[in-house]
């Protein structure tokens, strides 16, 4: 968990180092990320399970999952899969790929190959190496394991959709046909260098922001 002061100290952090940060701030309050302790290993499952997926569908088969795990919907463990098959997986709505990635990943957590106390003492580069070493864990998923899962403060993904929508919409200027212009990811770097050392709470205002545009669209 992040404790709440380091929150403050990082949002005064943003405020002073960038004035659009500073308005996003002031318009979503205070940042909640990491106030709930989230297991390492039930992160990476519902990350596979949900992978290409709307939330709504990857919500229905995660339900599917538990009920046929006899696991609660928020807290999978690696014991939850020893007595269950793949094709059982696979009619809870899985692909065969995740199906197997979920058996492989809770195998290796059971044996001790996968062990979140250890890869928590890792530093950051080393820790995305080891996640994305796993089966059916790509960059994208690992960088959301190093914020949501082990609380690191310092992560910013380029591969994120929604975010670089968010600093597109930011940033950038509009084109003449009145669209915003994409900024490429030395430009995007060079926006997000004055977040460090709490890149990854400003993503969350960024997150924020496109939550709320969304909305305000609906």
């Amino acid at each position: 968990m992040i404790a709440a002061k380091t929150l403050r100290t990082a949002e005064a952090h943003l405020s002073a180092a960038d004035p659009v940060m500073a308005r996003l701030i002031e318009q979503h309050g205070p940042s909640t990320l990491g106030r709930q302790r989230r297991d390492p290993f039930h992160v990476l499952c519902t990350s596979i399970i949900s992978q290409q997926l709307s939330t709504k569908a990857a919500d229905t088969i995660q339900g599917r999952v538990a009920s046929l795990l006899g696991a609660p919907a928020s807290g999978f463990a690696h014991h939850h899969f020893s007595r269950v098959e793949q094709e059982a997986l696979r009619a809870c709505g899985l692909s065969n790929a995740k199906a197997r990635w979920l058996l492989e990943l809770a195998a290796r957590a059971g044996d001790g190959r996968f062990d979140a106390r250890a890869l928590a003492r890792l530093e950051d580069a080393a820790l995305v190496a080891e996640l994305d070493a796993l089966p059916g864990i790509g960059p994208w998923t690992a960088e959301m394991m190093l914020i949501f899962a082990f609380d690191r403060l310092d992560v910013f993904s380029l591969g994120d959709v929604g975010l670089r929508n968010s600093i597109n919409a930011l940033y950038s200027r509009r084109g003449h046909d009145g669209k915003f212009k994409p900024l490429d990811d030395k430009k995007t770097l060079k926006i997000t260098a004055p977040w460090a050392p709490y890149r990854s709470v400003a993503s969350w205002y960024l997150w924020r922001q496109i939550d709320a545009t969304v909305q305000a669209w609906a």
